[in-house]
């Protein structure tokens, strides 16, 4: 019998940010109207991530590889970058996930492909 192989991160392991993230979120504000951009601090179960949320409240995250990959990322994009933890969320944002769910639609697009 073979050796089974894994696609998953061992454990205890946080998984980065990848080339297939900054794409979508690159993506994300090329189609969006307004974006603006919200970093998130690693935690003991997630990587820095980063927050982009539309003028109409839509919203996307996606794992970054820090907060100077983040800063040059939105640098590149022309888009505002705010500490999450210090500023909080627009309400715009939760007023979107809130006509999602009542909708029957998902949270938003956070949840999708992450």
């Amino acid at each position: 019998m073979g050796k089974l192989f894994r696609n998953k991160a061992r454990p205890g392991t946080l998984r980065g940010g990848t080339s297939a993230d900054l794409d979508h979120l690159a993506d994300f504000v090329r189609t969006r109207e307004g974006v603006e951009a919200y970093l998130e601090p690693r935690t003991t179960v997630t990587d820095t991530t980063v927050v982009l949320v539309a003028s109409n409240g839509e919203w996307t995250r996606r794992r970054v590889s820090g907060p100077d990959a983040a800063a040059s990322f939105t640098k590149k994009q022309g888009i505002p970058l705010y500490d999450a933890t210090r500023v909080g969320y627009p309400q715009r944002m939760r007023d979107w996930s809130a006509r999602q769910k009542a909708g029957g639609v998902g949270p938003g697009l956070a949840e999708s492909a992450s």
